[in-house]
């Protein structure tokens, strides 16, 4: 039904004004009809009618202050709301003219879509809902005294690595130029969230954002998330602080899970205006956020950041389009390949161990079991031939405690140890099920008894002692123990352990985003400011890869793409369109007048509260008129696919069991009316199964029990009619619930002595020559070490006497000759430094002299350069970088260098393109002095 105007106003818009703080009656705040003087035309002095040079605005909403705010433009529900869009405007400009002060905010509506219009700042937007009058006061405070971005000052002791500042300059250009979307694709390792904070941290000293959400994935991510906030951002007030669940509206930054901001903008008792934030940060932006939480995002329509490790030729196109992004074009990127090879290097490299077990390899048979187990298992009363497992059913229908227990032996033997050499560094194990971790914690108990149960530890996120100080996620950051964490999906993202230095896969991955996730567990390097003891240095770490996973990724480059599935809600309303159509062209009329019913109350029970139905209340609205629904036309039917159907991925509460049965019932009667007996069959005996399963000795299931038993019979279903299906979707829909469901296929747990089939290195990632360089640097320096113990000059060199030339020549021919490598020229490329003579890195490896190399000069200098130029653009920060590994190879350049390639890649004139003439002489001052 078409609303007046009037209507429109008094039963839409003065409610959804009314749900935002505003009260229309009151005249304080709320101005309707609000007089506008405007002039006379040319020769006219007095207004010759009562209308002459005035214009009535809808509504104005007036500030603490009684002065206007904004301005909104009504029209009533069958007129496109834009029809008011410069009415709105000249309103604005008009009372801006006759009143002074500021250009009021513009707002224009037809009750169902409504447009926010921050005039001479940003174009007009679609939002959910009228601002509170605390936000339109916030929007014009942060309107007057904003500050350029372009100039800003970023806090580099938050975030202070070039590419972070050269990510962040990225942003805040794009803000600059009324962007509203931005994607950062940063390797895991490489500090998202430092580079997050100094970005906010930047946007709120530029008077540009009052209020924050950080959004994240899991609970432990948001504690690890307000920590960082707290450590960077210590004045700034956080929510939730510990205990908190209702949200306060009195704080700066706001760190929160997607279910937790879903839960809140879903309920209206805690009413949260949709113009709360200023700016988004949206963690993992890779996972599917936008099915079920792009409603938040919907909601809040502030500048909104994607942040993701996700490599961008792996992105879906869903981000990139959520973002506003080309595909493939993210705002700024920085891959894990670039921060291994940056130097020094900004994450850690790994090297690839592969254990494969004769298991895993040839399966467990008669074939593959020991004569010894065979005998063991004869004792056991169990036949040998009728064992017979793929090495692929390892986990899932087989358990064989030989197995892990082999895998755990190995990785006691490989894993990277402490600096005692003993026990293994902080490692995560990767398992399959949480029964499967819990058997891998037992064979850790079992094997090394001596550690009391503390050296390995399962952490799994539904287990309440993993969070909060003291909880296992705290002990295994902050303890000597455990040494190990055992998990199944908590750990495998954005859980921030620098010094884990060992993972192990004990499970196949199949998805590429999630194992280069897990990968980059362990890529983060140590602070060398806060050593821990069980980890004092950290070059390489190690993957011990138990089911060939890198050799899979290698063949699959994207791993198994996974199909979108529909949720049970939409499946559901589809299956009913369809049985409608179905019905209406067969000529059963009366199933299909049975069938909208339900169907209008399926629609009538959609969650009102949820973004996604507010904004398709112009679409509801047609529903609601008693025509649509008389004449169902092919037409009207796929209007009902393609903008109904969807809607129902809202619906979040409700019993799927009991959802799954009525599918399955409607599927039958589908297949009945279609006449395909087959079909009818099939799903009938999937009906049957269920109603089998109903356990009588439940009193609510007994009560139905005559129902029960005679729907199990053939005659029931060979007069069963749209009556009986009903019967059966009422009664006993909502005792699946008490289904006694079988666990599926039996597993056979065996304790079958396993045995290695092959263990081999990798060469996977990138740099595969830097573990021969770390390795080289070893030998030189465990063979330094023993010879000062009986070595004169050695000792000499270590008490910190000079010696003469003849010595460091007698030392020098003394070390060739115990190795034929150890030459100054070697020693200057490994330890790159090509000006240090021989007894200076002799001095170094002995702990006497600190000896920079000449890439870790040349990136101080840089650092130091750019810590002193704040205000640099991004193109000045990438021509930078570009030259800084241009000397780092070179040794040297020279000015003509500046103006040709690859410098002209940046602009066509290269350097002079770039920066001042005063900017330049800087540079090259700096070249010169790295030259020197």
């Amino acid at each position: 039904m078409t609303k007046s105007e009037a209507q429109t106003r008094s039963e839409l818009i003065d409610k959804q004004l009314y749900q935002a703080g505003w009260n229309v009656k009151d005249p304080t705040q709320v101005v309707e009809e609000f007089d506008i003087l405007t002039s006379l035309g040319d020769g006219v002095a007095e207004p010759r009618t009562p209308y002459e040079g005035r214009q009535f605005s809808d509504y104005v909403l007036l500030g603490k202050d009684r002065r206007p705010l904004a301005v909104i433009e009504a029209k009533k529900t069958s007129r496109d709301a834009a029809i008011g869009r410069e009415q709105a405007k000249q309103y604005c400009y008009n009372i801006q003219k006759q009143l002074g002060g500021e250009l009021p905010f513009c707002f224009y509506t037809n009750g169902h879509e409504l447009y926010f219009w921050d005039l001479e700042n940003v174009p007009p937007r679609k939002v959910i809902g009228f601002p509170t009058r605390d936000d339109l006061e916030r929007f014009a405070y942060i309107r007057r005294n904003r500050k350029p971005l372009t100039q800003e000052f970023i806090n580099t002791s938050i975030a202070g690595r070039d590419y972070q500042i050269r990510a962040i300059r990225s942003v805040l250009e794009g803000i600059e130029k009324k962007q509203r979307d931005f994607l950062l694709v940063m390797a895991t390792g490489t500090g998202k969230t430092r580079t997050c904070i100094a970005m906010v941290d930047a946007l709120m000293r530029a008077g540009r954002a009052e209020k924050v959400l950080f959004l994240v994935d899991r609970i432990a991510l948001r504690e690890q998330a307000l920590a960082a906030f707290k450590e960077h951002m210590p004045n700034e007030p956080r929510w939730p602080n510990v205990g908190e669940k209702l949200i306060a509206t009195d704080r700066r930054v706001y760190v929160a899970t997607y279910p937790t901001m879903l839960n809140i903008i879903r309920d209206e008792a805690q009413h949260l205006s949709p113009h709360f934030f200023d700016f988004i940060v949206v963690d993992e932006s890779h996972r599917s956020i936008y099915n079920t939480f792009g409603e938040v995002l919907n909601y809040f329509k502030a500048i909104t950041l994607g942040l993701t490790a996700t490599p961008t030729d792996i992105i879906d196109h869903n981000t990139f389009q959520l973002f506003h992004c080309e595909d493939g074009i993210p705002t700024f990127a920085y891959t894990y390949e670039e921060a291994v090879n940056n130097v020094p290097p900004y994450l850690c490299n790994f090297q690839v161990m592969k254990i494969q077990t004769k298991f895993q390899m040839e399966g467990i048979s008669k074939r593959t079991i020991s004569l010894e187990d065979q005998k063991k298992l004869i004792l056991q009363g169990k036949e040998v031939e009728d064992i017979n497992f793929e090495g692929t059913q390892l986990e899932k229908q087989v358990i064989n405690k030989g197995t892990n227990t082999l895998i755990v032996r190995e990785f006691m033997e490989e894993a990277i140890k402490d600096a005692n050499g003993v026990l293994p560094g902080k490692s995560i194990f990767f398992c399959a099920t949480k029964a499967h971790a819990r058997r891998m914690e037992e064979i850790f108990d079992k094997l090394y008894p001596q550690y009391h149960g503390e050296l390995a530890k399962v952490l799994v996120s539904d287990d309440p002692r993993v969070y909060g100080k003291g909880g296992l996620l705290d002990q295994f950051t902050n303890n000597d123990m455990p040494r190990i964490a055992i998990s199944v999906d908590m750990l495998d993202t954005g859980i921030d352990v620098r010094e884990i230095v060992n993972l192990v896969f004990a499970k196949p991955v199949y998805s590429y985003t999630k194992f280069w996730q897990m990968v980059g567990r362990g890529t983060r390097l140590l602070e060398t400011s806060k050593p821990k003891p069980w980890c004092v240095e950290k070059e390489v770490f190690l993957v011990l890869d138990c089911w060939d996973n890198f050799e899979y990724f290698k063949l699959n480059p994207k791993g198994k793409e996974l199909k979108a599935q529909l949720p049970l809600p939409v499946r559901l309303v589809g299956l009913r369109i369809d049985k409608i159509e179905t019905a209406n062209d067969s000529g059963h009329a009366d199933i299909a007048t049975r069938e909208i019913a339900k169907l209008r109350a399926q629609i009538a029970a959609l969650p009102k509260e949820s973004v996604v139905i507010k904004e398709a209340t112009a679409v509801l609205v047609r529903l609601a008129d008693d025509n649509f629904w008389i004449s169902l036309s092919h037409e009207r039917l796929e209007f009902l696919r393609l903008e109904i159907k969807p809607l129902f991925r809202t619906v979040s509460e409700a019993d799927f069991r009991a959802m799954r049965f009525e599918r399955d019932v409607l599927e039958y009667s589908l297949a009945v009316l279609n006449k395909d007996k087959e079909q009818a069959e099939t799903i009938k005996e999937g009906i049957v199964e269920q109603i089998s399963e109903l356990p009588l000795s439940v009193s609510f299931v007994k009560q139905e029990e005559p129902l029960i038993r005679s729907a199990q019979t053939s005659h029931h279903w060979a007069k069963a009619d749209e009556d009986a299906f009903d019967e059966l979707i009422a009664k006993l829909g909502p005792l699946m619930k008490f289904r006694e469901q079988p666990t599926g296929q039996e597993q056979t747990h065996l304790d079958l002595a396993d045995e290695l089939h092959k263990k081999e290195w990798v060469e996977f990632g990138p740099q595969y020559e830097a573990v021969s360089i770390s390795r080289y640097r070893e030998m030189v320096e465990s063979l330094i070490a023993e010879l000062t113990e009986h070595n004169p000059v050695l000792q000499k060199i270590k008490s910190g006497q000079a010696v003469s030339s003849e010595e460091a020549n007698e030392l020098a021919e003394l070390l060739h000759e115990e190795h034929p490598h150890i030459t100054e020229g070697l020693l200057r490329q490994v330890y790159k430094n090509r000006k240090a003579r021989f007894i200076q890195f002799i001095r170094h490896i002995l702990g006497i002299e600190v000896l920079r190399s000449f890439p870790d000069e040349v990136g101080a200098a840089f650092d130091q350069f750019i810590r002193a130029h704040t205000a640099l653009s991004s193109r000045q920060m990438e021509f930078l970088n570009l030259l800084k590994g241009f000397i780092i190879e070179r040794e040297k350049v020279e000015k003509k260098d500046l103006i040709n390639a690859p410098f002209t890649v940046i602009h066509p004139q290269g350097i002079r393109g770039v920066f001042s003439p005063a900017e330049i002489n800087e540079i090259l001052q700096l070249t010169e002095r790295l030259a020197a």
